[in-house]
């Protein structure tokens, strides 16, 4: 079995989670364990994991409702109020104001929750993984307790895909880095020290690795166009029954709910994916099973 380089891995005799009554089956994943996995998984929590990520994008869906209101509100109400004979286009630039002010607040407040919104999920896939209760919380603490890492990690990969303006030099980064918030909630590793691991883990890897994660993005991406569809059903719905700009706010509020219930499928896949490289280069489920093991006769 293909090792990693030197200080790539822990001393994992040592390690406390070999010791856990881990409800994941520790193994090699092909592609169809990993998604019956990660559904699994998510159908066992989907109260906590669908709670946490609903309850996290409230906030956005709120302000995502309401400048779509403001917004469309006033141009549709231009457009139906002739002057002189004609329709009228010009833009109502409070209305218009007043959108780009709560789409501003709701950047810093998607920057001040990102560590909530890409963690929690992360987080409760872990404790779940390792046979740990897992509570909200827990959660919390868990992912305050690494706030500011996990906050520099993702502004990190945010400013490398302005900066480097190469989707597959910035693709490649993110991929080796793929394993970095498992690793820091599952090993208690600083930002630098998961970084460093999960380069080493993914070396060797990438490609299955990145494969891996396409396969899982591509299934969340298809439920998402698929709970979209309701979406775009209902707002037809709401246009009859309410206002255009009404309809739109709804629909573009549901959106930020529905992407929160398909979000925690890329995170989960994320988690296994962290254990699978574990499996494949440490041998982790070997050295679980020894540590279970019962001590020989003397």
């Amino acid at each position: 079995m293909q090792r990693a380089g030197p200080g790539a891995q822990p001393k994992l005799e040592n390690d406390p989670t070999l010791s856990l009554p881990a409800p994941l089956r520790l193994r090699p994943l092909e592609i169809g364990d990993l998604l019956d996995e990660t559904f699994r998984m998510y159908r066992r929590h989907f109260l906590l994991f669908a709670g946490i990520s609903v309850l996290l994008s409230i906030p956005s869906a709120a302000l995502v409702g309401y400048s779509y209101l403001s917004l469309f509100g006033s141009l549709f109400t231009q457009l139906s109020s002739p002057v002189s004979g004609t329709v009228t286009a010009a833009p109502d630039f409070n209305a218009v104001t007043g959108s780009l002010v709560a789409l501003a607040i709701g950047g810093v407040i998607y920057l001040v929750l990102v560590p909530f919104f890409y963690g929690a999920v992360t987080f409760a896939a872990c404790e779940s993984a390792l046979g740990r209760p897992v509570t909200a919380g827990s959660v919390f603490r868990g992912v305050t307790r690494k706030y500011f890492g996990l906050l520099g990690y993702w502004v990190l990969i945010g400013v490398m895909s302005i900066a480097f303006c190469l989707i597959p030099l910035w693709l490649w980064f993110w991929v080796a880095w793929v394993a970095v918030m498992p690793i820091m909630f599952v090993e208690d590793a600083g930002l630098g020290a998961a970084m460093r691991r999960s380069w080493h883990m993914v070396q060797g890897r990438w490609w299955r690795t990145f494969l891996l994660i396409l396969l899982v993005f591509v299934v969340s991406y298809v439920v998402r166009i698929g709970l979209a569809a309701f979406i775009g059903l209902g707002q037809a719905l709401l246009t009859i029954v309410l206002s255009s700009a009404v309809g739109i706010a709804i629909a573009g509020a549901a959106g930020q709910i529905v992407d929160s219930l398909v979000n925690p499928i890329l995170q989960i896949g994320v988690v296994l994916i962290y254990f699978d490289l574990r499996v494949r280069r440490e041998a982790l489920d070997l050295f679980q099973l020894a540590q279970r093991l019962p001590p020989p006769p003397e």
